[in-house]
């Protein structure tokens, strides 16, 4: 999907067609929104009949009984169409804001379904700012929006019929100035459009600046960027103030347009009629019938021109959720997937290459073979961009091969259900990620339907449960945005009892203890092995500490496997990993240090 600044804009109102499904949903409720409308539509077209009344017999007869009955015809009128304006105007609105929430709902479940490769090219910041101000302009357009709209159309039609039935010669020349009306719409209201299509992707462009600086704020004040991102932040606020001044001013420029014109042939109409009342070929009430209906058609039009520019904003913003709600995962299950027996945790890898989407012309993985089998651990070594992390997404099936399969348990993972396959895998990230809810909720999120119970359990196996009671609110404790109240070792021992909780044949430990201080890697460490236990475990490891238990070791350069065996059978071998470990044993050097000394060894 393209970027806010690479796609073209849209010149038509079909992104609004698409919307519909979303609104016919609710067909019984629209059925009593336009019976609302019909009835208060019809009170209000029936008040200048009864203000002729009142004008040319209520004043003619000169009695006051017959002034008050038309004045409580009036009354009554005014009532009847209060109380149907109010109905129809909530359940308008309750559909505009259902229909809302629906589509926020469709949206999201799609774009949560999406692989990894979309948000390569996508900002998540630009995600955000369709899933709220694009909604927002949606549901101006489906809720008030559409009240105006149709009541406006409504009232619109049945005051050029009573205008005809009131005057056909005054209605005549109405009619013939109505092009004059049009004509402003039609070609200022595509500009107002392509502006506010290009209004809404700067202010995305916004949300994903600002969306990369708060989740980085961290490096942002360490490298004492703030004046050089604020700055460049003012640059695209004043792109987004700039195209949205462009866009006021076009709207505001067709408002008075259609104002001064509409008024101006009213003007002319009701200077005609009046010659016409002083000839005597017209009453005074007529004429009063006629201006009150040459008002509501002039009101009506305006607010009907004011909608319509809110329609072209809303036409540009429902053509970018649509890009959301139809963007089709790059992976996906199959129609009819093969089903697993009993999980054992066998993986056999057959001649994967691999390249990522946004980089097709570099391999990550190469002709890259490897057969797991049940319950065996396999560490990964290798420099930055060997192929480890990659090997981690091709099982979770993140990505799939351009060449070869992988195999777990007799089953192609492309043949099986895509929650089966991640169902039967657990993972531990060098980065934890936690969510702003409770202690409680974090380590659920490893099986959801798990009991309280459950979750203490798996909290002590991973040794958390004592830091855990030590927290204000123990296990209801919150956590704040990416669990800030934590230290890092906190958080990754609440990761290892997710995944304990979780209890998969399968478990995937990416650098766990890389990052951590020597005490909370021993905690760590202790709350792996009993992850581990009893499972198969493939592990990628910047410390040799950490894969010197490993059952195999395998060395990997550049997307291919250049050495595998035991940690000591690899130390005998005097090759990279032996190098490797003499330079970090002795000088404490991490597993990055594989750079360092295939660089020198290039040398």
């Amino acid at each position: 999907m393209k970027n806010s600044s690479e796609r073209p804009a849209s010149k038509d109102l079909r992104p609004l067609k698409e919307a519909l499904p979303f609104l016919l949903k609710y067909k019984m409720r629209l059925a009593f929104a336009i019976s609302f409308l019909l009835i208060a539509a019809g009170a209000a077209l029936g008040m200048p009949i009864a203000f002729r009344a009142v004008i040319d017999y209520g004043f003619s007869s000169g009695q006051a009984e017959s002034i008050d009955k038309y004045f409580l015809y009036l009354f009554v009128l005014a009532g009847v169409f209060a109380i149907f304006a109010a109905l129809r105007f909530y359940t308008v609105m309750w559909i505009g804001e259902r229909v809302v929430a629906d589509i926020r709902n469709a949206v999201y479940a799609n774009v949560i379904t999406l692989c990894p490769s979309f948000y390569e090219t996508t900002r998540t910041g630009e995600v955000l700012s369709r899933l709220t101000t694009d909604t927002t302009l949606v549901q101006t357009v489906f809720g008030a929006g559409m009240s105006i709209a149709v009541r406006s159309a409504v009232m619109l039609a049945g005051a050029f019929l009573m205008l005809f039935v009131t005057s056909p010669k005054l209605t005549t020349l109405l009619f013939l100035l109505i092009p004059v009306v049009v004509f402003p719409v039609m070609v200022y209201g595509k500009r107002v459009r392509r502006l506010s299509r290009s209004s809404q992707d700067r202010v995305a462009d916004l949300g994903g600046i600002a969306d990369e600086s708060l989740n980085s704020i961290h490096i942002v004040q360490a490298y004492n960027l703030e004046t050089l991102l604020s700055s460049k932040f003012s640059t695209f606020v004043e792109t987004a103030f700039q195209t949205a001044r462009q866009r006021i001013l076009l709207s505001s420029i067709l408002s008075a347009s259609m104002v001064l014109i509409a008024f101006g042939a009213i003007v002319c109409v009701l200077w005609i009629g009046a010659r016409e009342v002083i000839a005597g070929e017209m009453s005074t009430g007529t004429l009063g019938q006629f201006l009150l209906y040459a008002t509501i058609v002039a009101g009506t039009t305006m607010a009907l021109g004011e909608v319509w520019s809110d329609v072209q904003r809303a036409a540009g913003a429902m053509e970018r959720l649509l890009e959301l709600i139809t963007a089709m995962p790059s992976v996906q299950t199959v129609k009819n997937p093969e089903q697993f027996g009993q999980s054992k945790g066998n993986l056999d890898i057959r001649n994967l290459s691999f390249s990522y989407p946004s980089r097709l012309e570099q391999f990550a993985l190469k002709d890259f073979s490897l057969n797991i089998k049940a319950g065996e651990t396999v560490a990964l070594v290798g420099p930055s961009g060997a192929g480890k992390s990659t090997v981690f997404q091709l099982l979770m099936r993140f990505y799939d091969p351009q060449q070869g399969e992988i195999i777990y348990d007799d089953v192609n993972i492309r043949s099986a259900s895509l929650s089966d396959v991640r169902q039967r895998i657990g993972i531990v990230p060098q980065n934890t990620v936690l969510f702003a809810e409770s202690v409680l909720e974090n380590i659920r999120l490893g099986r959801p339907e798990a009991s309280d119970e459950e979750v203490i359990n798996a909290a002590k196996i991973a040794i958390a449960h004592d830091f855990i009671c030590e927290l204000p609110d123990q296990y209801n404790t919150y956590l704040g945005e990416k669990g800030a109240r934590l230290s890092g070792g906190q958080q990754q021992r609440l990761a290892i009892a997710r995944a304990i909780l979780k209890n998969p044949p399968v478990l995937l430990l990416d650098e766990a203890t890389s990052s951590l201080d020597a005490q909370s890697e021993l905690l760590v460490q202790e709350a792996l092995e009993h992850l581990m236990r009893d499972r198969t475990t493939i592990v990628i490891a910047h410390r040799l500490a950490t894969v010197k238990k490993a059952d195999r070791i395998i060395v990997l350069s550049k997307g291919q496997i250049i050495d595998e065996g035991r940690h000591a059978d690899l130390i005998k071998k005097e090759g990279l990993y032996a190098q490797l470990a003499r330079l970090q044993f002795d000088r404490e050097v991490p597993i990055a240090a594989l750079d360092l000394v295939e660089e020198i060894e290039a040398i």
